[in-house]
């Protein structure tokens, strides 16, 4: 709980409100700085292993003081220097006099700068991708359940073919399996820096290994697997490609959009009671209308999701502007949107996996509903009938449209009930198919491939891709708000 003095300041709901511990501290200043100081130890040691006059006193010196980061002092520091890197380089310094000389040599500000973004993407990546697949995972076990029950489906959002519960829930799984291959490639797309210099060039690193490329290459790939990273970028800037936080964040920002449209749909099928997201004994959905389970759950996800999708303009319009080997006026824009994006992710899908594993479904209502329309979706398989019968289709498809057109008069003019069967089983024209019409209004008939459609898309694509995340699936989220 924040302290009475920290509500007089400005606090990021995604943290101080939803955000996860595990992704707050991904983007957390203190992660930040201990990072910065492994690279520099990285650094060191490498150059101390193709011959720089580094020792393994100097080098202990800094590992003993990795985590333990004077902020106070770094504070201070950058408050005079107007330089957060070299204020922090100061600091370091400050607790490791012996390894001073040699802390951040050859490097430029974007060594630790851009290799500690690189770390954090692809720990954020990380950190999502459990939590993607748990909510695959539980809509999975929700589409396979309800993987028969018929539903009026809807284009336009008006009553259509049916189709199930459990085949609508594939077409959300459709749209989240496709993001986990987007984040999948986009974190082992990512590369690391490296040891690049000033502007890419690692001219600094040559004059320091007196002409030697040899040693400079093997610098770079040392420090890139110290990292954990597989791969450098051959080129760079000063700076990584801004187009890297493109394709980051344009993943996640797709991610937006499917979880937008999830639960709009879920909100929409909440309004219609067919379909609710869980609802807490003690919660109240308005303060003046005792009665109302307002969804918002999903209204929070989608309103995240929008901002989510609306960050994605930052990377796109930092990129186009960086002038020729870098300009600085991407900094404070990716100190906002690169975390906020990641942050945001995270929250949407706790809150989804939430929903997901409380889904509440009213057969009862859907069936009614259902009723409510499929007297006019039969028609077709009552004018076939009629033909096999000996009549004429003509006819009766004329008979039909009349007997509609009275019953949706009925419906839209009078508020009354569908009477379109109790219409046709009073008409003598259709007297030779009467002992046909609860077989030809069965909803069964009228749901197609889906529950076959259902099993295969959940054997063939989504429970194969759950398999590397099967450790992970037993985790439950408990949203404080």
């Amino acid at each position: 709980m924040a302290g009475a003095e920290e509500m007089n300041k400005y606090r990021s709901p995604l943290v101080s409100r939803y955000a996860s511990k595990e992704m707050s501290y991904n983007f957390s200043d203190k992660k930040k700085f201990i990072t910065w100081r492994k690279l520099w130890i990285f650094l060191a040691k490498a150059e101390k292993a193709l011959g720089l006059p580094i020792t393994d006193a100097q080098i202990a010196e800094m590992e003993s003081h990795a985590e333990d980061i004077d902020f106070a002092m770094a504070a201070e520091e950058e408050r005079k220097l107007r330089h957060d890197v070299m204020a922090h380089v100061h600091t370091f310094a400050h607790c490791c006099p012996t390894a001073a000389p040699i802390i951040h040599l050859g490097a430029t500000s974007c060594y630790v700068g851009d290799n500690t973004d690189l770390i954090a993407l692809c720990d954020g990546f990380n950190i999502l991708l459990p939590k993607l697949a748990r909510v695959i995972d539980r809509l999975a076990n929700f589409a396979e359940e309800y993987a028969d029950l018929p539903t009026l489906g809807f284009t336009h959002f008006q009553p259509a073919q049916l189709t199930t519960v459990g085949k609508r829930a594939c077409l959300w799984l459709q749209d989240l399996v496709m993001d986990v291959r987007n984040l999948e490639r986009a974190r082992d797309d990512l590369r690391f820096r490296g040891v690049k210099g000033t502007t890419g060039t690692q001219a600094s690193f040559l004059q320091l290994f007196q002409g030697d490329r040899d040693k400079v290459e093997e610098l770079d790939k040392m420090v890139t697997e110290m990292a954990g990273f597989k791969k450098a970028y051959l080129v760079t800037g000063q700076t990584y490609s801004r187009k890297v936080d493109i394709d980051g964040l344009s993943t996640l920002a797709s991610l937006g959009a499917s979880v937008h449209k999830i639960c709009t749909d879920i909100r929409l099928l909440a309004n219609l009671k067919e379909i609710e997201e869980p609802f807490e004994k003690e919660q109240i959905g308005s303060s003046a209308m005792p009665y109302k389970r307002n969804p918002m759950r999903a209204e929070r996800c989608c309103s995240l999701a929008r901002h989510l999708i609306a960050l994605m303009a930052d990377p796109l319009q930092t990129a186009s502007v960086q002038w020729l080997e870098r300009t600085l006026d991407d900094s404070a824009n990716r100190r906002i949107s690169l975390p906020e994006s990641f942050l945001t992710a995270d929250i949407i899908l706790s809150t989804l996996q939430n929903i997901t594993e409380g889904l509440v479904v009213y057969p009862k209502v859907i069936e009614r509903h259902i009723r409510h329309e499929l007297p006019f979706m039969a028609t077709e398989n009552i004018i076939m009938a009629i033909v096999k019968a000996g009549g004429n289709r003509q006819e009766c498809h004329e008979k039909i449209r009349v007997l509609s057109q009275e019953a949706a008069a009925v419906v839209k003019q009078e508020g009354g009930d569908n009477d379109l069967l109790a219409r046709i089983q009073r008409d003598p024209y259709f007297a030779p198919i009467l002992g046909q019409l609860d077989a030809l209004l069965d909803p069964k008939t009228f749901i197609g491939r889906a529950p076959q459609q259902v099993k295969t898309f959940l054997a063939e694509e989504v429970r194969p891709l759950l398999e590397p995340y099967k450790a992970n699936m037993d985790v439950k989220v408990e949203l404080v708000l």
